[in-house]
């Protein structure tokens, strides 16, 4: 028996044992017959027989030990669970405080396969939503919060993401990826432009280039659908049925890293919406508000195709008082303009993070100041939390059917102030509070709305 074929044998059994005992993963082979190739003992044809050699050995290891089809390599569970406590506030005493506990359940799974690809799905909780009629579509598209009411009802948990992504590159170099269903939002935008519980439906992709250790450009494109029109729209007949409503967009971003302890990025990105008179406010279920409207039937006075532009600076102190391990801390801050809105067409954001929680004993305190006029983007992607309330005779409602009320959207200006304490690794605490006023109001009438949460969440 020869040396070299000695070392496969022995090589592929250790790895078929690691695979039972500790699911090692075909990166760390790759990593150590990449090192045997670099110190001369195999040659690099050697070191290709062998990547086939051990990743069928995985494969057929972990095959037994999980019970799963060969073709999957690894089976990965996760989730966490919010309690909420939460108000809703105005200085108009035409709106009513509303108090009320909430929580939020997720629970997801990702299957890695051969061939570069993964599959996951998340179920999550939610309230139900429906149209026009009464007819139930899903659960809320803003929220995966379930409000504990009607005397103890049992509650609903809903599909919250269902995806298939390939990689087929993943190099030191490269990564591309592409990835088709419902899944988490791939835009590197604050929740002014997407509201962070939104999992849109469609497709992506994204290529990543590293120039060198300290500099990646991020390229990402996605399509989202919005609503499929079908045959009929029934009580907005002036809706073309074959004109289905769609978001589309990229986005460029670089991230560099100056020193051991100063980072930047600064990305531009741009987005469309597709007939745009089929997002009918007589038609869907808007949450929120603040788009112009036509009158006669509810669809969107103007199109939507913004130009936005990102910031970040974060540098890192070594040490900080109550705080385990490096101290960060980031100025941010984005813009935007609607040129197909001749005005209430722009919005700006800048904020400050002080620390970063989310390991044991971290915390970090967020401000950011805000101003979203009316017309800068659709007021269905926006954060929902980031509202202010709507007066009788508020000229933004009108082609909405809404009266009056306490909505998020656009149309906002104000403060967001927020807190975060991790007790542990897997549990935090977060105090959250919005403060803002319309830009756009009702003669005469107040809209300063405030916006209070407490959370308690556990991840696993």
């Amino acid at each position: 028996m020869n040396n070299t074929y000695f070392l496969k044998t022995v090589f592929v059994t250790f790895l078929a044992c690691a695979c039972v005992v500790s699911n090692l993963r075909a990166q760390s082979a790759d990593a150590l017959i990449d090192k045997l190739v670099e110190k001369g003992i195999l040659t690099v044809k050697e070191a290709n027989e062998l990547r086939e050699e051990s990743e069928k050995s995985f494969n057929q290891a972990y095959s037994v030990k999980s019970g799963m089809p060969d073709w999957v390599t690894a089976l990965k569970f996760n989730g966490d669970f919010r309690g909420r406590f939460e108000q809703n506030n105005s200085d108009n005493d035409l709106y009513h405080t509303r108090n009320r506990f909430r929580y939020r359940i997720r629970f997801g799974v990702n299957a890695s396969l051969i061939d570069n690809f993964d599959v996951g799905f998340r179920i999550a909780s939610g309230n139900p939503q429906t149209i026009s009629g009464g007819t139930l579509v899903g659960g809320s598209p803003i929220t995966a919060n379930t409000d504990m009411n009607s005397l103890e009802s049992r509650k609903f948990l809903w599909v919250d993401a269902a995806f298939a992504r390939w990689t087929p590159i993943n190099n030191p170099n490269w990564l591309a990826s592409a990835v088709i269903g419902k899944f988490d939002n791939p835009f590197l935008l604050s929740n002014m432009i997407y509201d962070y519980d939104i999992v849109p439906e469609g497709g992506s992709f994204q290529i990543n280039h590293n120039f060198s250790d300290t500099q990646v450009l991020k390229g990402i494109g996605a399509f989202f659908v919005l609503d499929e029109i079908n045959q009929g729209v029934g009580s907005v007949p002036s809706i073309d049925p074959e004109h289905d409503p769609f978001l589309y967009g990229g986005q460029l971003m670089l991230e560099s890293k100056w020193a051991t302890n100063f980072e930047t990025a600064l990305g531009v990105a741009v987005m469309d919406i597709a007939y745009k008179d089929s997002l009918s406010s007589l038609a869907q279920p808007f949450y929120n508000s603040g788009n112009t409207r036509r009158t006669n039937n509810g669809a969107l006075k103007y199109d939507y195709n913004p130009i936005i532009g990102t910031a970040a600076a974060t540098f890192w102190l070594e040490k900080m008082p109550f705080y385990d391990g490096r101290f960060p801390l980031k100025l941010s801050g984005e813009y935007m303009i609607n040129p197909a809105a001749p005005a209430n067409n722009q919005a700006f954001r800048a904020g400050i993070n002080i620390g970063r929680a989310g390991r044991r004993k971290t915390w970090e305190i967020y401000y950011r100041y805000q101003r979203l006029e009316a017309d800068s983007w659709f007021d269905a992607m926006v954060d929902d939390d980031n509202g202010a309330f709507y007066a009788p005779g508020n000229p933004q409602l009108a082609g909405t059917g809404k009266a009056s009320g306490w909505f998020g959207g656009t149309n906002v200006k104000g403060h967001l102030v927020q807190f975060t304490y991790s007790f542990t690794d897997y549990m935090n605490f977060t105090f959250t509070w919005y403060l803002n006023d319309l830009i756009i109001g009702a003669p005469g009438q107040s809209d300063r709305a405030g916006h209070f949460m407490t959370d308690l969440m556990w991840r696993f």
